[in-house]
Formats: structure tokens, C-alpha cells, sequence
């Protein structure tokens, strides 16, 4: 992702700036993404999740005016340092503590917009998951949850845990997500099964039934953003996107509905 990120930002006509993207991602993230099939391919729905969850992340702040940003899983994100935040925002960064180290020895000197704080836990220890939310929601007034990337790792009934454990403090009113659909996992699992399986990292979380799935764990779709769609609107489309949306327009108002929610940016809202 961080390379991801380096490529875009290294576009004339980039859609965001991430100048610490490249010396994140090292030779090491190089050699990642050369090993994976259709690895630059595949970058146009990265970072179209990327310039989505950057607008609602700032809209966030700026319209319904979260003072806290919890981002779980963060791993080498940089919006605390590349994104015009105000200085009383408060952004935690929580990840494994190893990741965190890293991240934290790379960007020494540099000076984040807003106060920053880093926790190291494994977030699948419910004990101290629980603690540290408590801890967030009762200091802060508004808190916007970013868990970018992470969902697809987990097990349904772990998404299940963490959906309900963020739902306790009353302080946590947003939660900022990204969805795919089981036909997106099917068509990963072709190209990137192997590797994922060999890094003991499949892709396993997928509802058939949409964001319906978050509805009993305390949370409900506030905004659905089509990855497809958003990548029409910022011009990073996939090679041949013409043909499928020449396609879709023969297709049932059901299909293209299916089609549209193949993959997207979810805001989820406290119920």
C-alpha cells in the first residue's frame, strides 16, 4: 500500500501527496509488489480507496466535528503528517508493536499536523482492545473509527467482536471502512491466493450481505462510496473500464446495483 501510495504521489496529476510513502515502503516494499501477480495493476482501486477515505476523513473533522481519530490497523498510513488537520485534533494510531516501532523510526524528525499518539497491541486481544476503547471514549467527545484494510483479514465473527466492541463507548460515532463482495474475493483468490496463503494472511471477510451484516453489532451504512464508481469520478479507472460500462448498460437495475457494490468505501454510523 505505502508503495501504492509513492506511485500516485509521483503522478503530475496525482490525487493526493504522500512524500514519505517510497521511504516507507523500502526496497523491501518493492520487492513485494514485483512478486505479486498484476501487482501494479491492481494499484488503481488502492488508491482510489485512499483519495475516498482522505475526503471523508476531512469532512469528518470539518462538518460533523470529530476531535479524535482512532485508526486501527494503521500500519505505514502517513494522513497525521500529509493532511491538513487542525492542531487540537487528537489522531491514534494503533497497530502491532513491531509495525509501530518501524513506522515511528522512519518518520523521526518528522512533525506531525495534529497531537499523535501510537499504541502497540495485537488488535485480536480483546482484553486490551476493550481497555484502550474504553480509555478513547472516555476522553474524547466525537471519534471517527478508520479500520482501511483490515476488515478482509478477519473472520466473520471477529468483524462481528470488534463491530460490537466499538459500538460500547458512546463516544465512537463514525466508522470509516472498506467492503468487498464474495465475487471480489473469488477473483483475488485467482491471481493473489498463493501468495496471501503463504504469508498466512487470506482474504476471509466478504458478506453476502453487505454492510447489512455490521446492523445487529451496533452500527448501520451512513454513505456507500463505489470504488467503481469513484474511480470513474477521479479518473483511475482500470485498462478497459470502457467495455464494462458499456456492458452494465444492458444490464438488469439488480445486476448493476450487484455491480456497484462489488467493492466500496463504507461510513458506517452508530445506530
Amino acid at each position: 500500500m505505502a508503495l501504492y501510495r509513492a506511485m500516485e504521489s509521483e503522478r503530475p496529476d496525482a490525487l493526493f501527496h504522500d512524500p514519505y510513502a517510497r521511504r516507507l515502503a523500502g526496497t523491501r516494499g518493492e520487492q513485494v509488489l514485483a512478486g505479486m501477480p498484476k501487482g501494479k495493476a491492481f494499484a488503481w482501486p488502492m488508491i482510489v480507496r485512499t483519495a475516498v477515505m482522505d475526503e471523508l476523513i476531512l469532512r469528518a473533522i470539518k462538518r460533523d466535528g470529530v476531535d479524535t481519530v482512532l485508526n486501527l490497523a494503521a500500519g505505514l498510513d502517513t494522513r497525521p503528517y500529509r493532511l491538513p488537520l487542525p492542531p487540537s485534533l487528537r489522531w491514534i494510531e494503533v497497530d502491532f508493536p513491531d509495525v509501530i516501532a518501524y513506522k515511528k523510526e522512519q518518520l523521526a524528525g518528522e512533525r506531525p499536523m495534529s497531537t499523535l499518539e501510537h499504541v502497540g497491541i495485537d488488535l485480536t486481544d480483546q482484553d486490551r482492545r476493550r481497555a484502550l476503547f474504553a480509555r478513547v471514549g472516555s476522553t474524547a467527545r466525537l471519534v471517527l473509527v478508520i479500520s482501511e484494510g483490515l476488515l478482509i483479514y478477519l473472520a466473520p465473527e471477529q468483524v462481528a467482536s470488534l463491530a460490537a466492541d466499538l459500538a460500547a463507548p458512546s463516544s465512537f460515532r463514525w466508522w470509516l471502512i472498506d467492503l468487498g463482495s464474495p465475487g471480489l474475493l473469488k477473483m483475488i483468490e485467482k491471481s493473489w491466493g498463493p501468495i496471501l496463503a503463504a504469508g498466512n494472511a487470506p482474504f476471509r471477510f466478504a458478506p453476502a450481505e453487505g454492510t447489512r451484516f455490521f446492523e445487529p453489532h451496533g452500527w448501520r451504512e451512513a454513505e456507500f462510496r463505489s470504488t467503481w464508481e469513484e474511480s470513474i469520478r477521479l479518473k483511475r479507472t482500470m485498462r478497459g473500464a470502457w467495455f464494462w460500462n458499456l456492458i452494465g448498460r444492458f444490464m438488469s437495475k439488480a445486476k448493476r446495483e450487484e455491480g456497484r457494490r462489488f467493492s466500496g468505501i463504507v461510513l458506517l454510523q452508530r445506530r
